[in-house]
């Protein structure tokens, strides 16, 4: 396959940024205990809609395409001004944000893991670049707001999510379908999982959890 094959569209990588800055502005908006200033708010939408990107090509060691053109900081500034401005709006439509979540989430994959084959990554690295790039933005907005990472947090399952996105991707592409194919179907499928995840609270066993079973075990052993 060539790398060509796999370039992204400009306007696709913009797209997502701009998405995913209005995600990270609305979802910072929700926190009024933390009395966030509209500064703090927007810059934390902005490093949502960026943060992924910027992680994706520090990993493909590439100039990260944010400061390649004067459009995607300006796009995911003027994104996070609109995701504050219809905060309101959007926080009696809870479900607006877990779909903008999940699109962002599936953009992000699908962008990750076409521009690690591009330049040339074996099908294994390019699916974890995809999952790092689909949860970044989100992971350094967690961290700037004091939560707990929420890729991290039992019941999230975005990487999950993001690694059947990225791996249906890399087999759509090794059975013939061209990238954009590929790609739609990875927003798609990982989409539609984040999307299950929260409608039905799937979620990995937690750490806790194991750790209370095995010492179950042990006490079924030592009484038998």
């Amino acid at each position: 396959m060539v790398a060509e094959q796999f370039v992204t569209p400009f306007w696709l990588d913009l797209a997502a940024t701009g998405l995913g800055s209005v995600q990270g502005a609305l979802f910072a908006a929700q926190f009024k205990d933390r009395r966030l200033d509209l500064l703090g708010v927007g810059l934390i939408g902005v490093v949502a809609g960026v943060g992924g990107g910027l992680i994706r090509d520090l990993l493909l060691n590439q100039v990260p395409a944010a400061l390649e053109t004067n459009w995607f900081l300006p796009v995911a500034t003027v994104a996070a001004l609109l995701g504050m401005l219809f905060e309101r709006l959007f926080s009696r439509l809870n479900v607006a944000i877990t779909i903008l979540d999940a699109v962002s989430l599936g953009l992000f994959c699908a962008i990750g893991t076409s521009k690690a084959l591009a330049v040339g990554l074996p099908v294994v690295p390019a699916v974890f670049v995809g999952i790092v790039a689909a949860v970044g933005g989100g992971m350094l907005r967690d961290i700037l707001l004091g939560l707990p990472i929420g890729v991290m947090h039992v019941g999230s399952l975005y990487a999950v999510a993001a690694g059947v996105g990225a791996v249906f991707l890399v087999a759509a592409t090794a059975s013939g379908a061209t990238i954009t194919i590929a790609g739609i179907g990875c927003v798609i499928v990982t989409t539609l999982i984040r999307l299950l995840v929260v409608r039905f609270g799937w979620s990995l066993p937690e750490q806790r959890a194991i750790s209370t079973l095995r010492r179950l075990r042990r006490l079924r052993r030592t009484r038998d």
